[in-house]
């Protein structure tokens, strides 16, 4: 990777784009100072097709003066915006500061909206119809892509219109979580638990803990290997908020259900992350956002 991060590539995209525009210039030069002989009929003497001649005009001298205007252009535009390798041009123009920029000034206009909810109780905002519309909008545009649009999740990513909360569901949790974002790890542990069929009656014990069909017999033998998952999950299986570790007894599964899924769980380690919003919403905005998410599960 170094291969294609090195000065070397700077520098040689450099070359190449002035050397192309240099180089495009000496020629239009060079062609205007080139001398034919015409023939008495001012042609230069290159027939095609018989009858088709080329004749020894000059070139027009619009033309020419438009070729000269673009090859200015072109140098003074690299003076000015970057294009020359890691360049960053006079102006210090970038995509990401003319991005910043527009988000900055449509907070700014927005600010006013939002700034009753800043100091509002979440579960007040919730009752607050023109915040949930806000609210909505901005799960719509930035959630959903991952929650769904119902906010029922799928697979690896949780379900927020339910009360199962990996981090705890309290208002000042939700801002938190969409603030901060969250990383949670199941490390494997498949060598801590012990053989493949330890791991498997581990896998019946957790089963066991919801309710759910199970071999009770193997779930008997994997009690006692469960306390290597206790120290995040409890020892009675009901998890723990402060470390996002799943509560196992409440049947709500969310890398998926049955005996393979948590083998496949113990063995294999989980790695899931939620980004962090604080860099592109207002704490204002954040508000909103986790009223919105709050309300859905206790419309």
């Amino acid at each position: 990777m170094s291969d294609f991060t090195s000065g070397f590539w700077s520098i040689a995209i450099t070359a190449v784009t002035l050397v192309g525009i240099i180089g495009c210039a000496l020629l239009l030069w060079a062609a205007g100072k080139a001398k034919v002989s015409p023939s008495g009929d001012n042609t230069t003497g290159h027939i095609w097709d018989g009858d088709l001649r080329e004749m020894n005009n000059p070139l027009p001298r619009w033309w020419v003066w438009l070729f000269v205007i673009t090859v200015v252009f072109g140098l003074a535009y690299l003076w000015m915006y970057p294009g020359l390798g890691t360049a960053p041009g006079s102006l210090n123009w970038t995509s990401v500061g003319e991005h910043d920029a527009e988000v900055k000034k449509h907070q700014e206009a927005t600010a006013p909206i939002y700034a009753k909810y800043a100091d509002m109780p979440v579960p007040e905002i919730a009752k607050d119809a023109q915040a949930m519309a806000i609210g909505e909008r901005l799960f719509m545009n930035n959630c959903a892509q991952c929650h769904g649009s119902d906010a029922r999740g799928s697979k690896g990513f949780p379900n927020l219109a339910d009360g199962d909360w990996l981090y705890g569901g309290e208002p000042d949790k939700i801002i938190e979580t969409v603030t901060k974002g969250r990383m949670g790890v199941m490390p494997p542990q498949a060598a801590a638990v012990g053989s493949p069929d330890d791991v498997r009656n581990v896998a019946h014990y957790v089963l066991s803990l919801s309710g759910s069909p199970h071999d009770s017999v193997r779930a008997a033998l994997g009690k006692s290997k469960f306390m290597v998952c206790a120290a995040c999950h409890g020892s009675d299986g009901k998890g723990n908020p402060l470390l996002g570790a799943p509560n196992l007894t409440d049947d709500v599964w969310l890398h998926g259900w049955g005996e393979d899924a948590i083998v496949a769980m113990i063995n294999n380690g989980k790695t899931n992350q939620m980004p962090a919003q604080e860099g592109k919403f207002t704490p204002e905005q954040i508000r909103v956002l986790a009223s919105y998410v709050w309300g859905l599960s206790h419309q």
